[in-house]
């Protein structure tokens, strides 16, 4: 590469001047990264393989750890008993949900906005302090793509060099080794949908799914085709344009930074110009190209901070690689905010961070209030479906339904006693009711008053009691009588 094909300076704050786009090698032009166009895909509209090369590393080590920790766990998690119940489950089709030993049903369905919330500003506070962290670290499509699929296809395909020449190559050539990693691929992913079902399904009963016939269980059927399909296109061809193209997180926030954020940045000061060892005037960058080479979603990280980064950390291994190789010190690459970059200092807790830090805090706060405050049982005394009242032998006849659930992970039984309305004649179906955990149910009850004294404003009130370790509990349920006016 000749110097005419470098860039000669570049502002301050890691945002380093775009070389040129195409340079040449020979009489073969070569295409490079810019600031303005995704590198993924080429000028004709046509999708442009990005295969990055192996990284070694501080941070790759930490990142294989956490990935093996969390695809251990991803697996697991559906297996884990806490108390006999489901570490995490979230049983649609019986309105049952767990989380670490609590148990949940469609009633308290409302908390789920308490603690998504929290989660969601959790994410924010992430955002606002470190970037994109989350996706280069921890997030499912980052774990799963960069933990296992493209292990994968090194392993039968070869390094980068290898992978790019099998592109080119005639299908009778490339078929063997296509066909293996397809095979193993699609066998990740049938295993991935697999346990990702688990999270809505017992292991036991997807278990028995997964052993008998589709016919048995067509809903889970359907959902394992259609979540493996969409799991190997995205892992094995969509890949690095889930992040740039669809994911909310990642385009959000870009609204979430400020100068004080740190990221991912290239220290044009002490890089720039960028020239071979030895060249003289130039700076520590030998534009080896190796942290373009080593990036998943093809970025030319000395162009400055860009949205398509998530902040793998990739390039700050290969050049502090290169780096140390050279004698020279490391952190020409490093996590650092634009204020760092320019002035070597920076702030930790902003105003910004500081709101969504409370914002985070009341949303699991208040999550963790409400759970605490959980009735163990409901009782709720409603008029029975399309009824009214009805008049007999003197008699003002109402229908009503008590509902009963058990919100404990234990069985309960529960006594129900009437205590009003005076005079009237209370028949109660059930007056012990046992119920498994979750369960619920509807005890017909049938309220009798004399015509001479029904009046407006009367009530049902039904007394439902249930032994617990604690002591007795007691709620009294209550529900409005219908019957004529008076003359």
């Amino acid at each position: 590469m000749t110097e005419s094909d470098r860039s000669q300076g570049a502002p301050a704050g890691g945002h380093a001047a775009a070389h040129k786009p195409v340079v040449h090698r020979g009489r073969q032009p070569v295409r490079r990264p810019d600031i303005d166009t995704l590198f993924s895909i080429n000028p004709d509209g046509s999708r442009n393989a990005i295969h990055p090369a192996d990284v070694r590393g501080r941070f790759q080590r930490r990142k294989d750890l956490l990935w093996l920790v969390l695809i251990a766990i991803y697996l697991a998690a559906p297996w884990i008993r806490i108390g006999g119940r489901p570490l995490l489950l979230l049983d649609l089709p019986n309105r049952h949900f767990y989380l670490f030993g609590a148990t949940f049903n469609a009633q308290d369905f409302w908390l789920s906005f308490f603690f998504v919330t929290g989660l969601g500003f959790a994410l924010f506070v992430v955002a606002g302090l470190w970037g994109r962290t989350w996706c280069g670290y921890a997030c499912p499509q980052t774990v799963f793509l960069e933990g296992l699929f493209r292990r994968v296809e090194r392993l039968i395909e070869g390094p980068p060099a290898a992978r790019r020449k099998l592109d080119e190559a005639p299908l009778r050539q490339r078929f063997p080794r296509r066909f293996l990693k397809v095979a193993v691929s699609l066998l990740l992913t049938a295993l991935i949908a697999h346990s990702f079902l688990g999270y809505f399904m017992p292991v036991e009963v997807l278990l028995e799914a997964v052993t008998s016939s589709p016919a048995k269980h067509p809903a889970a059927f359907t959902f394992i085709v259609i979540a493996t399909g969409l799991l190997f296109v995205n892992y094995t061809w969509f890949r690095e344009q889930l992040c740039i193209a669809i994911c909310p997180y990642g385009r959000l926030q870009g609204a979430l930074y400020d100068s004080d954020t740190v990221l991912v940045g290239y220290d044009d000061t002490r890089g720039e110009p960028r020239g071979k060892e030895g060249t003289a005037g130039a700076g520590h960058c030998v534009d080896c190209y190796r942290c373009v080479a080593v990036c998943p979603t093809g970025i030319d990280i000395r162009n400055g901070t860009q949205l398509v980064c998530i902040g793998c950390a990739n390039c700050i291994d290969v050049c502090d690689e290169v780096m140390q190789k050279l004698g020279r010190p490391r952190g020409l690459v490093r996590y650092d905010s634009q204020r760092g970059f320019e002035t070597g200092q920076r702030r930790f807790l902003r105003g910004r961070v500081a709101l969504y830090l409370v914002l985070m805090l009341l949303g699991l706060g208040a999550f963790t209030f409400a759970v605490t405050q959980r009735r163990p049982f409901e009782a709720n005394l409603l008029r029975a479906r399309g009824t009214t009242y009805t008049v007999d032998g003197g008699r003002v006849h109402n229908v009503l339904e008590l509902h009963l659930t058990n919100k404990r992970p234990g069985p309960r039984t529960f006594h129900i006693a009437e205590t009003g309305p005076p005079g009237a004649e209370v028949v109660i179906a059930m007056r012990e009711v046992p119920l498994e955990p979750l369960q619920d149910l509807k005890v017909p009850v049938h309220v009798f008053v004399p015509v001479d004294r029904f009046r407006a404003g009367l009530e049902c009130a039904l007394t439902v009691r249930c032994e617990e370790p604690g002591g007795e509990l007691v709620r009294v349920a209550t529900a409005p009588l219908l019957g004529p006016s008076p003359r």
